[in-house]
């Protein structure tokens, strides 16, 4: 067990070292807060507008992250031959592989968690055709970015700590600091809507429901890993993203009937929209935890039978 939790937390400070992960971070965070300072004349819809497309920014920012970290996590190890010097020491290739995966996992939850922040601000931030932008809700995001990369800054020349890894936790520290400060300073609703209801809590079950679809998305990167370099892990990735998002069109209908074949492409292919629900944000609707638990059951049957098919891939692999 020590070995796994080794392995684990390397591979996620490892990951969150890279360059990529931290400008995934900040920026897709950033367009997050940016969607809300946008006049949409959307007739009464930008909350919904905002969500959105805000909650979709986070979906594609984790679908980069995932396929970029499980290459730079195993496909890079196998070809500078790391991987063949950890499994020269007593540690399984399983017990390698999933301790990766751990690793994987949380550096995703990190940047969700960081994603999450930012959508909440942006519902709070939303305005309508008789709105203005949220100045100190924008202010206080920004200065915390700064101040964050101002610290890892300080860190990085006089402590010669790393930076990017600095960065990324002070981020999380002073992103957080930042919104709970802003839960105590009320919005500006003098020339908004009276239908302004402040910050739209249900985005964080619909951020965990994102979080679950991150998972798969990152066994599977990991399982293409086990033998493809990055462009062709994020071309499979990219495909089977763009098949699940249509899967109940085009093998739903006919798996209810019963042909054999649709059944078994709509088993194989992974849907997206059991993660997607942004229509359950509309009006006083509510995701229940019910779904909740269904999603995580789903979600973890796919990832172990997804693990298994790339421990199998890494089981035969020449490592030298």
């Amino acid at each position: 067990m020590r070995q796994f939790i080794t392995i684990a937390s390397n591979a996620f400070m490892e990951l969150i070292r890279q360059p990529i992960f931290l400008l995934l971070m900040t920026v897709s965070a950033m367009f997050e807060v940016f969607l809300a300072c946008i006049n949409y004349f959307g007739l009464g819809d930008e909350p919904k507008l905002i969500k959105n497309s805000a909650l979709a920014v986070m979906f594609l920012s984790g679908l980069f992250s995932a396929v970029l970290s499980a290459s730079s996590s195993v496909a890079r190890e196998i070809r500078t031959g790391t991987a063949l010097a950890v499994l020269s020491k007593p540690i399984g290739r399983a017990q390698f592989l999933l301790a990766k995966y751990a690793g994987l996992a949380l550096a995703l939850t990190v940047l969700t968690y960081v994603n999450c922040i930012a959508v909440l601000l942006a519902t709070r931030m939303a305005f309508d055709t008789y709105g203005d932008v949220d100045i100190p809700g924008l202010s206080m995001f920004l200065g915390a970015l700064v101040v964050a990369y101002a610290a890892a800054g300080f860190t990085n020349f006089f402590l010669r700590r790393q930076f990017v890894a600095d960065a990324v936790f002070a981020v999380m520290i002073t992103v957080t600091l930042a919104f709970a400060i802003l839960h105590f300073v009320p919005r500006e609703a003098t020339r908004m809507a009276e239908n302004y209801t402040g910050i739209d809590w249900r985005v964080i079950p619909a951020a965990a429901l994102i979080l679950m679809a991150l998972l798969i998305l990152a066994a599977l990167a990991l399982a293409c890993s086990t033998r493809l370099e990055v462009i062709p892990t994020l071309a499979i990735c990219s495909a089977l993203f763009m098949l699940g998002l249509v899967s109940d069109y085009f093998w739903g209908e006919r798996a209810r009937t019963g042909q054999w074949w649709a059944s078994a492409l709509y088993a194989i292919t992974p849907n997206w929209q059991q993660f997607w629900i942004a229509d359950a944000l509309e009006g006083d609707k509510k995701i229940p935890l019910s779904y909740l638990g269904k999603a995580l059951g789903y979600a973890a049957g796919y990832i172990a039978a997804v693990l298994a098919i790339g421990l199998a891939l890494f089981e035969d692999r020449e490592l030298s």
